[in-house]
């Protein structure tokens, strides 16, 4: 029986990142990148249609937007965390599918497309833009890290305690490639075994996997699945992070004959880590909340430069604090004070207060008759 002391010790998390299972092209994390440029979109229309602005443009900024944040993001992570991996080989830039985005890359670049865009719009000055568009940049960047989420990506450091997220996707998707015929793979957190929870954030964790009928008798299928899952859990980095099976103890294991097929259970351990992505992404919303609420309230009272000095503070000031909690994403940030992602934040946060500085000082404009 599960109880209230199961329920909020700990989560075992493996979603499928595609949306659709068997349709591995569409994934959560490119629909929700897209879906946060297609809501933006009709929000900036509604601030470009209050503020009596020709809402048509907001198709060009969107291009201009759009462009900026893949190509910035992506060259963000090639030049500051991979810099030698990409230059020693310089088509693997292009490969954005497989990952390697950075936000700080996305930041820099998408201020200076709104400068090219803001120069051909007469009715428009750049910080006017700028005020605007980081309203609707906040909710996207939530949005991204609830596709990380899915993703099973950019994960916390352990908790240390039994409450928090076991990542298991990275180790399901190895056991899919046995040479035993899967049909199919899930985690899933025991509630027969709270008994073995300790409080130091290793914590039970179950893997049944379903096999087909094929040229295997059940003792040979056990032998294989004692070998090649024991060393999928023990020998493969991802899983050496995620999971904490003792190398050198027998693999503890189930087998059962289900008629049309084979069903294993596999009982190992997983280290409890911090679900920064979900910390980010509640972060992130309330700065959309505040930004978009406050706009709604003062329209073009606004001092010009304000919304951008508050969204430079507060979203990566938040990502200052929130990488304390985060695994560091490349090997050289190990042994630093300060990893890559807190670094690119602090001259952002102090240029941030000084714009939120020179706003205020100027104080909000007065309301048109």
């Amino acid at each position: 029986m599960m109880t209230i002391e199961s329920i909020l010790s700990y989560v075992v998390w493996s979603p499928d990142p595609s949306v659709f299972s068997g349709f591995e092209r569409l994934r959560w994390y490119s629909l929700l990148f897209a879906l946060g440029f297609i809501i933006s979109q009709q929000i900036m229309i509604y601030i470009y249609r209050k503020e009596d602005q020709d809402e048509r443009l907001v198709d060009r900024l969107t291009i201009y937007m759009v462009i900026a944040t893949i190509i910035g993001a992506r060259l963000g992570h090639v030049l500051f965390y991979e810099p030698e991996k990409y230059l020693s080989n310089p088509i693997d830039i292009l490969k954005v599918w497989e990952g390697g985005l950075a936000s700080h890359g996305a930041a820099i670049a998408i201020l200076f497309a709104l400068y090219l865009y803001a120069r051909k719009i007469p009715t428009q000055t750049y910080l006017w833009v700028v005020d605007r568009i980081v309203i609707v940049v906040a909710m996207v960047g939530a949005m991204i890290r609830v596709g990380n989420l899915m993703n099973s990506e950019i994960g916390g450091k352990p908790t240390g305690t039994d409450s928090g997220f076991v990542f298991a996707r990275d180790a399901e998707e190895i056991m899919e490639t046995l040479r035993i015929p899967v049909e199919s793979i899930s985690a899933y957190k025991p509630d027969n075994r709270q008994e073995e929870l300790t409080g130091n954030g290793i914590v039970p964790v179950n893997f049944e996997i379903k096999i087909e009928k094929g040229g295997y008798s059940e003792s040979d299928l056990r032998t294989a699945l004692e070998t090649d899952v024991k060393y999928v859990l023990t020998r493969f980095k991802s899983s050496q992070k995620y999971l904490s099976e003792d190398p050198a103890t027998p693999l503890k294991m189930d087998l059962s004959d289900r008629g049309d097929h084979y069903l294993a259970t596999v009982y190992t351990q997983g280290v409890v880590r911090h679900p920064t992505q979900i910390y980010e992404a509640i972060s992130y919303f309330i700065i959309f909340l505040i930004l978009y609420l406050t706009w709604n309230r003062y329209k073009s009272r606004l001092p010009d430069g304000l919304f951008l000095g508050f969204f430079l503070v507060s979203v990566f000031g938040m990502r200052f604090i929130w990488e304390f909690l985060k695994e560091n994403q490349v090997d050289f940030e190990e042994g630093l004070t300060f990893n890559m992602g807190q670094a690119l934040s602090i001259p952002l946060v102090i240029g941030g207060l000084v714009l939120m500085g020179l706003a205020l000082k100027k104080g909000f404009k007065p309301e048109k008759p």
